[in-house]
C-alpha cells in the first residue's frame, strides 16, 4: 500500500487523536515518523517563558488526559515487579524503597485541546508509591518529563509544557485531605521561603481500557526545571537534591541536578567541614562567620522555625530527604523544601519538639545551630513571627476553606467523584472531616508554640 504525503498527514490527525495507545500509526508508517500537531512555540517548544499562569492557575482545577496504554501500563508492572519484588494489588507486603528510578515509557499528555506527544512517564515516590503499589491503587504518583524521548523522536526536540519540562504530580495518598501539598508549599511562601509552585488537576489515565478518572491530584513545580530561576532570579549555582544528614560527605547522597560536568562539590564539602570543625566550641564567632560564607544559615534557621510550627517531619531531622540546596550567589547554600504531603500532621511514631531538645547528633544541622545560642535566638524570633504574621488561625482556616471548596465538587461530584481502586481515600466522609483535623491541628500548635516562646 503507497501511503502518498497528504494520506499520510490525514491518518496521523485522525489517529493520534482518537487511539488508545499512544505507539499506534497508520498502516504503512513508521511510529518514528510520526506528525506532532498543533504544536506552537508557546505550547510546546523551550523558546517560550513558563506559563505559569496556564500550567499553575490558583483559581480552578484543570484537566489532564494521559494515554499510557496497555503496552506500557505492562512495561511499568514487570520494571516495579523487578524493583519492588512483588505485583500490582500484592497487599501485605515488606516496606523499603526502589534503588532505582523506575522506568520511564512514552505516553501522550492532553491539556486544554492540545496535545504533547511521547512524553516521559514514570511512577515516582517511596512510602506513597509502595503503599499506592501494594494496595493496588492506579491513583499513582509519577512524573512527567516532557523531551525524555527525544532522541528516540526528533520530532520532539525540546518539547516543553507551556515552557515547563518537568511536572511532577501527587496524589495525596497519605492525606485525606488532599490539600496538604499544596497549602504547605503556599505557607512556606507566605513566611518568605522560596519553595515551588503548585495547583490542583483532575486526573484521566487510559491504562488500556479507555479513560478512567484518578481524582483530584496536586501538581507540583520541579525545582531545578523552573523553580530556582523563577524565584532566584538564576540557576546558575550548584543545585543538589541530597539524602544526607550531614554527618559526613559522601558525593552519592549530594544528587546534583546541574553543573554535572564540573563535577564540583566543593560547597557542600566545605559546609560539612565547617559544621563539624572545632571552631563551634573554641572560637563560635569564627565558627559563625565560616559557616555563613558557605550557608545561609539564617535562611536555614526560619525554614526550621516554620517548618517545626505547622509540624513538618517527612524531611531533615527525621529523614535525611525531601529538601533541596541551592548555591544563590551572594549567599551560599540555601534550602529549599520539597515535598509537603506530611505538612501540618503529627504523622510518625515520635514527633519532633517544639524545641528541638529531641533532636541529637545525627542531624547536626539541627543540633549544632540550635546549640548554638546566636542561632537558638534565631529561631525563636523567625517563630515568633511566623506566628504573628502568617500562621493565624483566621489565615490558615481561610486557606483551607478555600482549597477545600476549590476540590471538593472534583472529589465529591456532581462534575467527579473519588472511588474506588483509583482513590486513596477510605471513604468521602474521610475528605469532609479532614478539615476539622486540619483547622484543630493549628490551634494545638498555636498553643504548643505559644508555651515554648513565653519561656525564658
Amino acid at each position: 500500500m503507497r501511503i502518498t504525503p497528504v494520506t499520510y498527514f490525514l491518518w496521523m490527525t485522525a489517529l493520534i487523536f482518537s487511539c488508545s495507545d499512544p505507539l499506534i500509526v497508520p498502516p504503512g508508517a513508521t511510529d518514528e515518523n510520526f506528525i506532532p500537531v498543533d504544536w506552537t512555540d508557546r505550547t510546546h517548544s523551550n523558546k517560550a517563558e513558563p506559563d505559569y499562569e496556564t500550567v499553575f492557575a490558583q483559581n480552578q482545577v484543570s484537566t489532564l488526559e494521559i494515554e499510557l496504554g496497555s503496552t506500557n501500563w505492562k512495561s511499568i508492572q514487570s520494571d516495579m515487579k523487578s524493583l519492588f519484588g512483588y505485583d500490582f494489588g500484592i497487599g501485605n507486603q515488606p516496606g523499603g524503597f526502589p534503588v532505582t528510578d523506575p522506568v520511564y515509557v512514552p505516553v501522550s499528555v492532553k491539556f486544554n485541546g492540545k496535545e504533547w506527544y511521547k512524553v516521559g512517564f514514570r511512577l515516582k515516590g517511596n512510602s506513597t508509591l509502595g503503599t499506592s503499589w501494594r494496595n493496588g491503587i492506579y491513583k499513582l504518583p509519577f512524573r512527567l518529563n516532557f523531551d525524555r524521548f527525544e532522541d528516540q523522536y526528533p520530532q520532539i526536540n525540546n518539547q516543553r509544557f507551556f515552557g515547563f519540562k518537568e511536572l511532577s504530580m501527587s496524589p495525596g495518598a497519605i492525606d485525606p485531605s488532599l490539600i496538604r501539598e499544596k497549602v504547605g508549599a503556599d505557607i512556606f511562601r507566605m513566611a518568605g521561603i522560596p519553595s515551588a509552585r503548585t495547583t490542583y488537576y483532575k486526573v484521566y489515565i487510559n491504562f488500556g481500557d479507555g479513560l478512567q478518572y484518578c481524582g483530584v491530584y496536586t501538581m507540583v513545580e520541579v525545582v531545578d526545571d523552573t523553580m530556582i530561576k523563577d524565584q532566584f532570579g538564576n540557576d546558575s549555582g550548584n543545585i543538589y537534591k541530597p539524602e544526607s544528614n550531614f554527618t559526613g560527605f559522601v558525593m552519592t547522597k549530594f544528587e546534583k541536578k546541574n553543573n554535572k560536568a564540573a563535577a564540583d562539590y566543593s560547597d557542600v564539602v566545605r559546609l560539612i567541614n565547617i559544621l563539624h570543625s572545632d571552631l563551634r566550641l573554641d572560637n563560635p564567632v569564627q565558627w559563625r562567620a565560616e559557616l555563613e560564607e558557605v550557608f545561609d544559615a539564617d535562611h536555614f534557621m526560619k525554614w526550621l522555625a516554620v517548618n517545626t510550627t505547622m509540624q513538618n517531619w517527612d524531611t531533615y531531622g527525621r529523614m535525611p530527604h525531601n529538601y533541596y540546596l541551592y548555591n544563590t550567589p551572594g549567599k551560599g547554600l540555601t534550602w529549599i523544601p520539597w515535598d509537603n504531603n506530611e505538612s501540618l500532621s503529627n504523622r510518625g511514631s515520635s514527633p519532633v519538639t517544639i524545641g528541638l531538645e529531641t533532636v541529637d547528633n545525627s542531624w547536626p544541622l539541627i543540633r549544632y545551630l540550635m546549640d548554638d545560642p546566636v542561632y537558638a535566638a534565631r529561631y525563636r524570633i523567625h517563630m515568633q513571627a511566623f506566628l504573628a504574621d502568617v500562621f493565624t488561625e483566621s489565615k490558615m482556616n481561610a486557606l483551607f476553606e478555600s482549597n477545600y471548596n476549590l476540590i471538593a465538587p472534583y472529589v465529591l461530584g456532581p462534575q467527579a467523584t473519588e472511588r474506588n481502586k483509583y482513590s486513596h481515600l477510605l471513604n468521602l466522609e474521610a475528605f469532609i472531616q479532614a478539615q476539622t483535623t486540619l483547622k484543630q491541628h493549628v490551634i494545638n500548635r498555636i498553643q504548643t508554640v505559644n508555651s515554648y516562646l513565653q519561656k525564658d
